[in-house]
């Protein structure tokens, strides 16, 4: 097991907590969707069993922020509320984040599940997430930092991102593979495990 400090390759990779954890947070505008049904009348008591109350399909939800912009964007093929659990799972959703910088964060994957606060969310199936970034010293714009995996679980109320999965991240000719990855942002530390490997590409004086 090897275990990398998170601020060693700060600067090569830049910062994966925007990765992980804000374009994510975008999840908990699917609880928007709460407000839709309602029941003209209370039903019959019986057991509570797992079953959809309610679908959507082919849909999208945008978040505004107080200048008019959209901030938040999340679509999917289909959605089921989960009322014994109160979770939400979308298939093949799509979320896109808009930062303050005006820089977007776009996840997908083939599957997600949210709990009712959208702070605990799972990703499922070809999970990728990308995050541009802006210009260097340059002046000429950095390579997106991308992650994927099979598997994403972050915990955003705790500050935790994980995975028991195999792992990409990478930021051009830049990039960590590992077989499980652990993420706090309580201590900045990034913990990769199993076969850890790196590649650090030279980068020219200026």
């Amino acid at each position: 097991m090897k275990r990398l400090s998170f601020r060693i390759i700060w600067d090569r990779l830049s910062m994966y907590l925007p990765i992980l954890l804000m374009g994510l947070f975008a999840m908990a505008t699917f609880w928007l969707i709460r407000s839709a049904p309602t029941a003209l009348e209370p039903a019959p008591s019986r057991p509570v069993r797992h079953e959809a109350d309610y679908f959507l399909r082919n849909f999208s939800i945008r978040a505004f922020g107080i200048d008019g912009r959209i901030r938040n964007e999340v679509f999917g093929a289909e959605a089921r509320h989960f009322p014994d659990n109160d979770t939400l799972e979308i298939d093949t959703v799509r979320i896109r984040a808009v930062g303050e910088n005006g820089l977007p964060t776009v996840a997908t994957a083939q599957r997600a599940l949210s709990d009712a606060t959208g702070n605990d969310v799972q990703l499922f199936g070809n999970v990728q997430v990308r995050r541009d970034q802006g210009p260097g010293q340059s002046g000429q714009p950095k390579a997106p930092v991308e992650y994927r995996s099979e598997y994403l679980h972050v915990q955003s109320d705790r500050g935790k991102a994980m995975t028991n999965q195999p792992v990409l991240i990478s930021q051009g000719q830049d990039q960590f593979t590992a077989n499980a990855m652990n993420y706090d942002d309580n201590t900045s530390v990034i913990e990769l495990t199993g076969r850890v490997r790196g590649v650090l590409t030279p980068r020219k004086a200026p």
